[in-house]
């Protein structure tokens, strides 16, 4: 098996994550084996005591300076904004081919007509049904549910225990809230946030923040 040496963006507890589901797919059955390398940040001096400051390798230029140290990279920043600000940044530097798509062993998806973009991923109990189209950089966390035809846009990202209906459409950096829900046919658009625990039951507005039962604009 070609081990995989894997450097992950962000050290956070979401970068914490991305690496945990890195060991999880190489644990699992498919013929995929990550080795973690370390954590790049954008200012290693401005890192936080919630981040693994004793695994930075240091900032993007890293990347750059030592080539021959990695063979793949993972986003592992988990807010949407930035997640999709840093995508833009680094694939013009590395291209789609060094950021594979991490699945973990215990999601649940219509091989045959899901899409999964580069750098896509999809941590545990995840449920994709049918013709389920994941853009570039689409993160979905735990325990998601997403109904057939569904598309996530670009560096969309759904947090923990989200059901997303059939044939919904996120637009690029969207954000979905904790155990919100968006029903059949809906469109989210660019940038807009979805708060946590929201019902959304008509169409969302780029750039809108939506909370609430039905969900309204705050």
């Amino acid at each position: 098996m070609n081990v995989q040496r894997l450097v992950i963006i962000g050290a956070g507890g979401f970068a914490r994550e991305v690496r945990w589901l890195a060991e999880e797919i190489t644990r699992g059955p498919d013929p995929a084996d990550y080795d973690f390398v370390g954590y790049v940040v954008s200012e290693p001096a401005s890192a936080s005591e919630y981040d693994s400051r004793d695994e930075i390798l240091g900032d993007f230029r890293w990347l750059v300076e030592n080539r021959d140290a990695w063979d793949c990279l993972a986003m592992g920043i988990g807010n949407a904004s930035p997640r999709l600000t840093v995508a833009n940044e680094l694939e013009s530097e590395f291209g789609a081919e060094y950021w594979p798509a991490l699945v973990h062993p215990t999601v649940r998806r219509d091989p045959d007509s899901c899409r999964l973009g580069h750098g896509v991923l999809l941590c545990a109990n995840v449920v994709a049904t049918v013709n389920v189209r994941l853009e570039p950089f689409a993160m979905v966390n735990l325990n998601c549910t997403i109904g057939h035809e569904a598309v996530l846009g670009r560096a969309c990202t759904l947090n923990p225990s989200v059901n997303i209906s059939g044939g919904v459409e996120l637009g690029q950096g969207v954000l979905v809230g904790t155990g919100a829900q968006i029903l059949q046919y809906l469109s989210v658009g660019d940038h807009a946030i979805v708060g946590a625990g929201a019902l959304v039951t008509k169409p969302v507005q780029a750039g809108t923040t939506v909370v609430g039962m039905p969900a309204r604009a705050r």
